[in-house]
This record gives structure tokens, sequence and C-alpha cells, in this order.
């Protein structure tokens, strides 16, 4: 398959967090960006690309904010991945969630673009995910059953065990870290079946912590992370409130340059 005008929807894991550039909107890079000019040298120039993701986002203001400027921009390629910050809440009613993205999906797909999904991560023995990870399992079914219903391509994270390895997050370890958008690129290509130059990147040696420092890491990770995330909650307020989508326009990419 060859496209021409690709868009990216959905929350913090497509806008980028995580793969910081000051240089770039909102000051992040991610695995859009590096995608996208990967598949634009892979395809030898063409691609146009537009990001309308943002931070924080649950699947109802992608809905409302993001689905009917992406059609009108007329996409033939879309990738999407929310419902994530739903799952995350306290109370979340999973039927009228997946019904809300099976809708979303059935209007792109009937768009003519083709749709790429993504199953969740599987978060494993994470503690902090432990109480929410049935919600997860049963999210990641219904993607694959969403997708095929609606003849969608599907990013399967949930078994990428590349992203066991801690490198691959960021130190708030909610967020991809560069490596681990280098490699969702990677899975994003390889879904699609697109011959590409991309490489995992090169990972530094993990440096042995003792006790001492392991505790003094947790207590930083939580007053700096955990705390903020969870006051954000409690106030109602989201991580993107006030910032605008990175790439709102379709923005032609150089084979070469990108």
């Amino acid at each position: 398959m060859t496209f021409a005008r690709y868009v990216a929807l959905g929350d913090s894991f497509t806008e980028g967090v995580g793969d910081d550039d000051p240089s770039l909107p909102n000051g992040v890079r991610g695995w859009a960006d590096r995608f996208a000019a990967a598949l634009d040298r892979a395809q030898g120039g063409g691609l146009s690309y537009a990001n309308l993701a943002i931070r924080g986002r649950k699947l109802g203001p992608i809905a409302a904010e993001q689905i009917d400027p992406a059609l009108a921009l007329q996409p033939d390629l879309v990738t999407i991945y929310a419902g994530g910050n739903d799952i995350m809440r306290p109370k979340v009613d999973l039927d009228r969630l997946l019904a809300e993205y099976d809708r979303i999906i059935g209007r792109l797909a009937a768009s003519g673009a083709h749709v790429v999904m993504f199953t969740p991560a599987d978060p494993g023995g994470s503690r902090i995910y432990a109480l929410v990870r049935d919600r997860f399992v049963r999210y990641c079914a219904a993607v694959r059953e969403i997708a095929a219903r609606h003849g969608a391509t599907v990013v399967d994270y949930w078994h990428l065990t590349d992203y066991r390895d801690p490198r691959l997050w960021d130190t708030d370890r909610m967020h991809m870290s560069p490596a681990g958008h280098q490699r969702m690129a990677i899975a994003v290509l390889d879904a699609l079946d697109v011959k590409h130059d991309l490489e995992p990147l090169v990972l530094a040696d993990p440096t042995p912590l003792s006790l001492v420092e392991r505790v003094k890491a947790q207590v930083q990770w939580a007053v700096e992370y955990l705390g903020p995330w969870i006051k954000r909650r409690v106030t109602g307020r989201s991580s993107g409130d006030g910032l605008d989508p990175r790439y709102r326009e379709l923005t032609p990419l150089s084979g070469s340059a990108a």
C-alpha cells in the first residue's frame, strides 16, 4: 500500500510524550513523527502528515475534537489510539466506551482511509496498573474485534515483549522513552508490511542501583509524577489543557530530508 495523506489521532501516546525535542511543536517528537518520516522515505516521497493528538485526552474529547477535523483532511491513512485514559479512571463504563470506539472506527473506515489501531501494552506485574489490568484485557480483545469488523490493521502492543525493558519507558513510567517511540514506529511500519530503514535505538547499559538508591528513586518518582497525576484526576484537570495539536494541517514531508 502507498499513502499520500496520513493523519495521527489520539492522546499522549501519539502526540509523542516521553520523546522530548524542544525544537518541535509541544516539545516532543514521538513515534508518529518517526513513522511518517520513514514511510515517506520508503515511498520515495509524496507523503503529507498531520498529528491532531493531545496528551490527556479521553475517548469522548478525541471523538468530539479530532474526528471531524481529521476527515476534513481526506486522509488515506489514519492511526488512532484512544481509551487508555478512560480505563485508568476509577470508574468507567466499558460497554459504552467500546461502543463509542467502534462508532469512531466505523466513521474513519467509511471515509476510505486505511485505519491502524493499537492494543494496549500489557501492564504485566506492575503494581501501578494491577487494579485495572482486567480492563486492559477486555479492551485489548475489543480492539481486535473492532479492527476485524472494519478492516483495520492492528499493532499488537500487548505482545511486544521489548517493552518489558524499562529503558523503553520514560522516567514517568507511563510514557515511552525515545527508544520506545522508535520501537513503536518500527512496529507500525512492520504491521503495514512496509520495507523501511528504521533500526532500534542503541540502549545504554543499565546502571545497578543499591537498595537506598532504589528507594530514593521510588520516592522521587512518586513526588514528581504520581502525585501530580493523581491531583489532575481529582481536580478534573488534564496535562493537555491549553495545548493545540502539533500539526493541525497536512504538512508535506521530503523523501530525503524527513
